[in-house]
């Protein structure tokens, strides 16, 4: 295993390629180089006839260099860093920072594999580089900034951290916002490891993480409780509040009942105001509501400017 840092300062744990995988990937690509070299050597002694000497000479040299740099460069470019033989073994090129590769870590590759890893010193030059590596890089790697890993490797899964019984509702108070993903990520990792570990090993790393976690959430390790049922409780409440937020998020509205009218899903009317409901106090006990007949006429009202009493003042 080896750590590879991004350009994001995550740390990567990859699985690198060793040389004997290599060699052999290596060993299925000069099998399809050959067959290529061979066909288009066919090729050329079928167009020879027309062609003088010297020209078919330098179209020889042209298959040369097409087959031994052509080949892998053409073929690390599509494919993001796989070559046949690659592709058999289950290996990848990628960047010192895990990305994948282009053009120009690829071309420096083939031309330092036609030049100086294999065809010019006979793979001497790769065989030492890549034992001299801590991460068995040979030239190419060296001058392009990439390295070889293994894509499939055995799955090393460990069990999903549970909820300690007695710490659940101690767990259910926490304040985990603060958090941070990659502290959490780190004591999730431990748990998944810690029966592989050593008792004392796996005994100080918890006791490390637990402190720093405690740091940020504001509660230490209840008395009596392992600091690595500590990190379980915490791991397990921080995953189960995450699946209750994806959860939610997820929730969708049931549709409407095809036929169904849309009044039907329409809210409840407000009941109208009655006069039992004064917010003022309650009426008088003889207070009656009036029948629900037409309302009556309202009588004129008297005109203040208006003589109704009959006394005409004098001119």
């Amino acid at each position: 295993m080896a750590d590879l840092v991004t350009g994001e300062a995550v740390v990567l744990e990859l699985r690198l390629a060793k040389l004997p995988s290599r060699a052999l990937a290596f060993a299925i690509d000069v099998i399809v180089q050959f067959g290529l070299l061979i066909g288009l050597s066919f090729l050329l002694q079928l167009a020879s006839p027309a062609l003088d000497e010297a020209l078919a000479t330098a179209f020889l040299l042209v298959a040369i260099v097409l087959t031994l740099i052509g080949y892998p460069l053409v073929m690390e470019t599509a494919t993001r860093g796989r070559s046949l033989g690659k592709l058999v073994f289950g290996l990848r090129v990628v960047r010192d920072d895990g990305g994948p590769i282009h053009f120009r870590h690829a071309l420096m590759r083939a031309l330092a594999g036609a030049f100086a890893d294999f065809w010019l010193t006979g793979g001497a030059g790769a065989i030492l580089s890549s034992l001299l590596s801590q991460r068995g890089k040979r030239l190419g790697d060296l001058w392009a900034g990439t390295v070889v890993i293994r894509e499939r490797v055995p799955v090393q899964g460990g069990p999903v951290a549970q909820m300690p019984p007695q710490l659940a509702a101690w767990a259910a108070g926490l304040e985990l916002s603060q958090l941070p993903d990659d502290l959490a990520l780190a004591a999730r990792q431990y748990l998944a490891r810690r029966p592989l570990l050593a008792p004392d090993v796996s005994e100080s790393m918890a006791q490390r993480l637990a402190e720093d976690i405690a740091r940020y959430i504001g509660r230490g390790v209840p008395v009596g409780v392992p600091a690595w049922v500590y990190l379980a409780a915490v791991v397990a409440e921080r995953r189960n509040r995450e699946m209750a937020k994806l959860m939610s998020r997820r929730q969708v509205p049931p549709a409407e009942p095809v036929g169904q009218p849309a009044a039907a899903h329409a809210p409840a009317a407000q009941p109208a105001w009655r006069p039992s409901e004064d917010p003022f106090g309650p009426l008088p006990t003889d207070y009656a509501e009036p029948p629900a007949t037409e309302p009556a006429r309202a009588e004129p009202r008297a005109d203040s400017t208006r003589n109704t009493t009959g006394f005409v003042p004098p001119a």
